[in-house]
C-alpha cells in the first residue's frame, strides 16, 4: 500500500529541552504498562477464539459458527486498542504484518466466488486455494501442503512470493474462514459461509471441510503464539519495553509518532477516506464481518488510552499512570486543553458510525456512492481525526522534542493521486 508521509512541523526554538515536575520516566513506565496490559487482553481474547474454532472444527453447527464469529468480534477489541503502539516501535511494525495484515486476496486460502476471478499479473496466487490443493508449486518450488501447520501459514504462505496481498495469517485470515466472502457490495449484509463448510462426511458444503478446519485451528494458534511474543516483548524484560525506556525523548517521540500516524494516515487516510473517494466496501478493515464500525472506535479508543495514560482491562481493572497529557498540561495548559477536546470530539464521531452501524446501516452502505448520509458519518470522524493530528503537533512542538513524520495517505495529501 503506497503512503506518503506527512511532515509534523514540530521543532521548536528551545535551546534545552523544558524541564517538567511529572517524570518522564513515569509517564514512559505507564506506556509499557499500557501496552503490556493491552496485548495481554489480546492475548487471552485470541486463546478464547482458539478455544471456540476448536468447537466449531470438532462439533460443528449453527451455534457453534455463531459463537466462534461472536469470539472473534469480542478479540478485536483490545487488539485495535493496540495499534497506537505501531509506528513509532520499530519491534511492532516488524510484527504486526504477521497478526493484522489487510486487504487480503482470500482466493489464495479457499474457494471463493466466479466474479472474484484468478490470478493476476500483480498476484500469480491470487486464487491459489491451498485448502483445495494439497500439493502445488510456489515461486519454483514444489510444496507439499497435505498438512496445514502454523509453520506452512507463517513460513511458506504468508506473503508468499513477496507480495503484500498473499495475507495467510492473522485476524483477517481467521475473519475470512468464519465469514467467507462479503458478496453484497455497499448494500448491507456481512458475509454468509454456511456452518456445513466445517461439517463431516457427506454434509461437507464447498468440499475440504477437513482441511478448511484445520487451518483455521492452525491460524488461531499461531495468532496466539504471534501475541504470546508481542506481550512478552512489553514485559519487564521485554525487548519492547527497554526500548521505549533507553532514550526518554526517543521514547515519547516514539508515543506522539504512533498517536499522530495511525490518527491521520493509516486510520483517517487509508482506512476511512480511501473508501469513500472510491466507493469501495473492499476497502472496508474487516470486511468479511462488517465489523469495521468497531476497529475504527477502538483504534480511535487505543489513541486517546496512550495520551491520557489509561487503558480498561477486558475484565474490568484499570492501568493508569503519570502521562503524555500530564506534560503537556505543565508545559502549556491550552494545548492540553484542546488535544483532549479534539481526543474526544474524534470519539464522538466514530461513536456516532458505530452507533449508526448496530442499527441497521451497514459500514458497506456508508460507503456507497451517493450516499450523502453515509459520507457525512465517515467524513465527519474523518476531519476529527486529522484536526486531532493538528493538535498532536502543537503537543510535540509543546514538549520542545524533535521533528516528526508522521504516516500520510494519498487520499488526504493527494486525493486525484488514488484514481490514476
Amino acid at each position: 500500500m503506497t503512503r506518503t508521509l506527512l511532515a509534523a512541523f514540530a521543532t521548536t526554538a528551545l535551546t534545552a529541552l523544558p524541564a517538567f515536575a511529572v517524570e518522564k520516566s513515569a509517564v514512559l513506565d505507564t506506556y509499557a504498562d499500557i501496552a503490556e496490559a493491552a496485548y495481554g487482553d489480546s492475548l487471552t481474547a485470541a486463546k478464547t477464539l482458539r478455544a471456540a474454532v476448536q468447537v466449531l472444527v470438532e462439533t460443528p453447527s449453527p451455534e457453534a459458527l455463531e459463537a466462534a464469529k461472536a469470539a472473534w468480534k469480542a478479540a478485536r477489541v483490545p487488539y485495535q486498542q493496540t495499534e497506537a503502539f505501531r509506528f513509532g516501535n520499530p519491534i511492532v511494525d516488524d510484527w504486526e504484518g504477521r497478526v493484522n495484515a489487510w486487504p487480503l486476496d482470500e482466493g489464495l486460502i479457499d474457494y471463493v466466488d466466479l466474479s472474484y476471478g484468478g490470478a493476476t499479473d500483480e498476484n500469480e496466487y491470487a486464487a491459489l486455494n491451498v485448502i483445495a490443493n494439497p500439493k502445488f508449486t510456489l515461486s519454483g518450488t514444489d510444496v507439499d501442503a497435505t498438512e496445514i501447520t502454523p509453520d506452512l501459514i507463517s513460513g511458506t504462505l504468508h506473503e508468499a512470493d513477496e507480495v503484500e496481498a498473499n495475507v495467510a495469517s492473522g485476524y483477517h485470515a481467521i475473519e475470512f474462514l468464519l465469514w467467507g466472502q462479503d458478496l453484497n457490495g455497499t448494500g448491507p449484509g456481512a458475509g454468509a459461509r454456511p456452518w456445513t463448510d466445517y461439517a463431516k462426511g457427506e454434509t461437507c458444503t464447498n468440499a475440504n471441510c477437513d482441511r478448511r478446519g484445520a487451518y483455521l485451528i492452525a491460524a488461531s494458534d499461531l495468532l496466539v503464539t504471534d501475541l504470546e511474543e508481542m506481550a512478552g516483548n512489553w514485559a519487564d524484560d521485554g525487548a519492547a519495553r527497554a526500548a521505549v525506556l533507553a532514550d526518554q525523548n526517543a521514547g515519547l517521540n516514539a508515543m506522539l509518532t504512533g498517536m499522530g500516524s495511525l490518527s491521520y494516515g493509516e486510520l483517517a487516510g487509508e482506512r476511512m477516506k480511501l473508501g469513500v473517494l472510491l466507493n469501495d466496501p473492499e476497502e472496508e478493515h474487516d470486511c468479511f464481518s462488517d465489523n469495521t464500525y468497531n476497529s475504527h472506535y477502538y483504534d480511535g479508543m487505543g489513541i486517546r488510552n496512550v495520551y491520557l495514560g489509561q487503558y480498561v482491562r477486558i475484565d474490568g481493572t484499570l492501568v493508569s499512570g503519570p502521562s503524555l497529557s500530564d506534560l503537556v498540561a505543565e508545559a502549556d495548559p491550552a494545548v492540553d486543553a484542546g488535544l483532549k477536546t479534539s481526543l474526544n470530539d474524534t470519539m464522538m464521531k466514530l461513536g456516532r458510525i458505530k452507533t449508526a452501524a448496530e442499527a441497521g446501516f451497514a459500514y458497506d452502505q456508508m460507503l456507497a456512492r451517493g450516499n450523502a448520509a453515509g459520507e457525512a458519518l465517515v467524513l465527519g470522524a474523518v476531519d476529527a481525526l486529522v484536526a486531532q493530528t493538528r493538535d498532536i503537533e502543537r503537543a510535540v512542538t509543546t514538549l520542545g522534542l524533535d521533528q516528526i513524520a508522521f504516516e500520510g495517505s494519498d487520499s488526504l495529501d493527494n486525493p486525484n493521486g488514488v484514481f490514476k
